[in-house]
């Protein structure tokens, strides 16, 4: 480890590759430095779990299936290959990550996160830019979910965020909530900028959810009724998903009809009482770019949330579409954002019951 290099609040100091007047920020990079030797404004927690982001881990098990079978095994060995050649956990292929959670087990004396030594916490930033290892091999992991038993460390730069964990909340929960709260976060401050003006025309507002009954899409839905919203409308990929969301009374309306699908999905939203005057995309599969932009009316937003977004075919499918539409890339980040999604959880009886029926095969 170079010491004579000036720690930097943003991780610059612990980029490997590139380096010297090609350096990037830690996201961008192709290798971290991960050794556990603590810059003075860092921060050393020792993992408990990784969380794996659903646009990596579906990217992961769609590779390693076949003929129906998924091969776990095979998931492992290639999570365990890109932390130890890129220093993180960082899909080559998506480009995310995750999150995490642990304990804190070392602060340089000139942190100034506010964590202490023995603290519970989650990381509430990507894996894709947290220096990383892992020292167990994962062998508790059998490659068949997004949480990841693990032992290893990880660093946290002097800007870098976390959250304690809180102690009324079954930890792994707590990671769910806390690796999409950027989501509901941002959908409220949207939805709420809309209803203050549609008051006046006194007229509900329309939000579609793409998604609805994942972790994002159905915090969504309950911080859009929260914000004001009027008409909620979730759509889903299978009559399962939508008698499992029905049951819940998260929305008005819940259609199912492939996102990928730009006249499907148009027609079922518009059947449903849209088109939407917000849009909130976050279904983990490439090409729902253009059908959102059609579901969605003329002056509305559209908020992706899925890292599978290709956001030149956003911008460019607007332009042929003539859609005066106005786009937001969901970046994870709120003031407020997870205390905002874990209130969710607690005051939302049906929320809590979808994230809870995600944990119960764990049990």
């Amino acid at each position: 480890m170079n010491r004579d290099l000036l720690s930097s609040p943003v991780g610059l100091h612990r980029v490997l590759d590139p380096s010297g007047d090609e350096i990037t920020l830690p996201q961008a990079a192709r290798r971290l430095d991960a050794r556990p030797e603590l810059w003075s404004d860092e921060v050393r927690i020792d993992v408990d779990t990784l969380n794996l982001d659903a646009a990596s881990y579906r990217q992961l098990a769609e590779k390693h299936t076949t003929e129906g079978r998924l091969d776990g095994d095979a998931i492992r060995s290639e999570v365990l290959g890109i932390i130890a050649d890129r220093g993180k956990m960082q899909n080559p292929v998506t480009g995310s990550g995750g999150m995490l959670i642990g304990t804190v087990a070392q602060v340089g004396p000139e942190s100034r996160t506010g964590l202490r030594v023995g603290d519970r916490v989650a990381t509430l930033v990507s894996l894709s830019l947290t220096p990383l290892a892992v020292t167990d091999g994962l062998a508790r992991w059998d490659g068949r979910s997004e949480q990841v038993p693990a032992e290893g460390h990880a660093i946290l730069f002097g800007r870098t965020i976390a959250a304690r964990l809180p102690d009324d909340l079954d930890p792994r929960l707590a990671l769910m909530v806390m690796d999409v709260c950027g989501a509901p976060a941002l959908v409220e401050r949207v939805v709420g900028e809309y209803t203050q003006s549609y008051a006046a025309e006194s007229r509900p507002l329309t939000v579609a959810v793409l998604g609805g009954a994942g972790k994002s899409g159905s915090l969504s839905l309950a911080a859009a009724r929260r914000a004001g919203a009027g008409h909620l409308i979730a759509v889903v990929p299978n009559q399962q998903e939508q008698e499992l969301l029905e049951r819940t009374g998260l929305a008005e309306a819940v259609v199912v009809a492939d996102a990928r699908s730009p006249l499907g999905l148009a027609q079922a939203v518009e059947a449903a009482g849209g088109p939407a005057d917000v849009t909130v995309v976050c279904v983990d599969v490439p090409g729902c770019e253009q059908p959102a932009i059609l579901a969605t009316a003329q002056g509305g937003t559209i908020i992706f949330f899925s890292m599978a977004t290709n956001f030149a075919a956003a911008a460019l499918g607007a332009e042929g579409l003539a859609a005066d539409v106005r786009m937001l890339i969901g970046n994870g980040y709120v003031p407020g954002h997870a205390e905002l999604a874990l209130d969710l959880v607690r005051d939302n009886a049906a929320v809590r019951d979808l994230f809870e029926r995600r944990l119960a095969p764990q049990q």
